[in-house]
């Protein structure tokens, strides 16, 4: 072999085992909460009491250990960027998707507890608590792809997204809470705000952020069971403040269809406008201000 080559060769070899050797080892994830708002301009808060947290690992379930539960929180409280810090572990560096949290629900079917973990609070102080489907002990799934880098930290926050994720049962007219929790890294995300004007005389804005080109008309009919909701695809979504602002926040960056809507004491209008192809970067946020005249 010509010595040139041979040296190649031995590079090679070199990078190659370097390689290997920086893809094992461990990293951390700190895991924080935050939440897309209710459509009810009724409800004061919604409490969660989360006991513990696990992420899915090649191993099994691995507990994040310094998340001490029971933990309560006000999920309305989280809203528009607002994150808690739950708690971080180290991992084995590599991809992960799965991470879930066990809840102090009461299960659906029980008798309505005293003292429930998880509830919401109305406006008119009443509090109503929060059931579960049949399952809940094998915890709520948050889904999302993350990479734990060895010897650094990956940041990701969880969405509850409260919106899809409690219903009113239309025969008990229990609340029942079934969680759709969206894992985001928090460097690869984006958000979108903005200033609303016009808006209509004694109505609310509710606007929901789209994967560009994923909207179907059909999703903004009655829901059909009382397992679904109006706008099931949307990824975000928020309600227009009294100074006329919203903010869709930890949106992946990429493309989005906003849908604008209107609301009357709580009761749902019709879509009014939709502003297609809204970009969205890393890290930044990109301000789309909305006429309502104009829509």
């Amino acid at each position: 072999m010509k010595k040139g080559l041979l040296v190649i060769v031995v590079s090679a070899f070199a990078l190659f085992f370097s390689s290997c050797q920086r893809e094992t080892g461990n990293g951390a994830l700190k895991l924080s909460l935050t939440d897309s708002p209710v459509d009810s301009s009724t409800v004061s808060g919604v409490y969660i009491t989360i006991t513990s947290i696990e992420v899915n690992t090649m191993d099994g379930w691995k507990s994040i250990e310094d998340f001490s539960g029971p933990q309560t929180y006000n999920l309305l409280d989280l809203r528009r960027g607002e994150s808690d810090l739950l708690g971080s572990v180290s991992l084995d560096g590599g991809v992960y998707t799965q991470v879930r949290f066990m809840l102090d629900a009461p299960e659906k079917g029980t008798q309505t507890p005293s003292n429930p973990g998880c509830y919401i609070e109305f406006n008119d102080g009443e509090n109503v608590p929060l059931f579960v489907p049949s399952g809940h002990n094998t915890g709520y799934k948050g889904v999302g792809e993350f990479i734990v880098p060895v010897n650094d930290t990956v940041r990701v926050t969880a969405d509850f997204d409260l919106r899809k994720s409690v219903v009113k049962a239309g025969k008990s007219g229990k609340y029942i809470l079934k969680p759709t929790i969206r894992l985001i890294v928090e460097n690869q995300a984006g958000s979108i705000r903005g200033e609303v004007i016009n808006i209509p005389q004694d109505s609310s804005i509710v606007i929901y952020a789209y994967t560009s080109g994923s909207y179907k008309d059909e999703e903004a009919d009655d829901p059909e069971t009382e397992d679904t909701m109006r706008f099931p695809n949307a990824v975000s979504s928020d309600i227009v403040d009294q100074a006329g602002i919203y903010h869709l926040a930890f949106l992946a960056q990429g493309s989005y269809d906003l849908i604008i809507t209107t609301s009357y004491q709580g009761t749902f209008g019709k879509v009014v406008g939709i502003i297609e192809d809204t970009e969205v970067q890393s890290l930044k946020t990109t301000t789309v201000n909305i006429d309502m005249a104009k829509l």
